[in-house]
């Protein structure tokens, strides 16, 4: 009789990730910033999508650094703003207002789900995505122009607190319940990993650091900067719900385009007044 024992069973991943791993999991797939992802896993994920908003953080500030300083440097609001909206676009690889694109051709399509799922995955950009395209990058340009017309501070307050409220989106979205519409893809790795009070906990900190974030500037600031990520919230959980329903749960195009329409109207708001 031969023995056939071939060593230990394999260990089951930890039920949870580090900080560390975390933070490598929301930079290595929501930016292009060097983070080696060391753990793909639904636990690495939930820890991943809870951090988001500090890479929303960092994008926020790496945006808003060169359209500050062309202000200085005596450029005008408008270009200000226009190298402030092209920053994110290049740090993501352009993949959020992809998604954008992709979610509008897929919501336009009146297909059922299956077939809009497919228009989603093609490579090329349908009528409607070029037009969702055209009008966020619009408004988001207009909007941050009025803003930094006021003072480059806060112009680049606004583009920071629009790219922590695209990811705060993007973390909602994430919370359990909410299905992935097909199993592969980023989508499938990080619906459903966030528990919901962590999720509500999270979208409270923002709203309560964006208006503390804007107190220097008046108690009017605070409210304004608070209201802009309340309703930048809304505002995605209402097309979150709308995918949901049309596409039988979410996929990656869904996430970036819930992070591009968070950004778009906390910007609006933040000018408004």
């Amino acid at each position: 009789m031969t023995d056939s024992y071939d060593g230990p069973p394999p260990m089951p991943p930890p039920e949870r990730a580090s900080l560390l791993d975390g933070l490598r999991f929301a930079f290595g797939t929501l930016t292009v910033l060097p983070a080696r992802i060391t753990r793909w896993d639904r636990p690495a994920a939930r820890t991943g999508m809870a951090c988001a908003p500090l890479a929303g953080l960092v994008v926020g500030v790496l945006a808003a650094l060169p359209g500050a300083l062309l202000l200085l440097l005596g450029g005008g609001p408008l270009l200000a703003a226009a190298v402030t909206v092209a920053v994110p676009a290049a740090l993501t690889r352009g993949l959020h207002l992809d998604g954008l694109a992709d979610t509008a051709d897929g919501l336009g399509s009146a297909k059922p789900a299956g077939e809009a799922l497919r228009i989603m995955k093609q490579s090329d950009i349908g009528p409607f995505g070029v037009v969702a395209l055209v009008i966020v990058l619009l408004l988001q340009v207009a909007a941050l122009s009025d803003v930094y017309a006021d003072s480059w501070i806060r112009g680049a307050l606004a583009a920071v607190v629009a790219a922590v409220a695209a990811r705060v989106a993007m973390t909602l979205a994430c919370r359990e319940g909410v299905p992935a519409a097909r199993p592969g893809g980023l989508g499938a790795a990080v619906a459903g990993v966030v528990p919901r009070r962590a999720a509500a906990l999270i979208a409270v900190l923002a709203v309560a650091l964006a208006a503390a974030a804007a107190l220097p500037l008046g108690l009017t600031a605070a409210g304004r900067s608070a209201a802009a990520v309340l309703a930048a919230l809304l505002a995605a959980e209402w097309l979150l719900r709308r995918c949901v329903r049309r596409f039988d749960g979410v996929t990656g195009d869904v996430f970036g385009a819930l992070a591009e329409v968070a950004a778009t109207t906390t910007l609006i708001v933040l000018a408004l007044g």
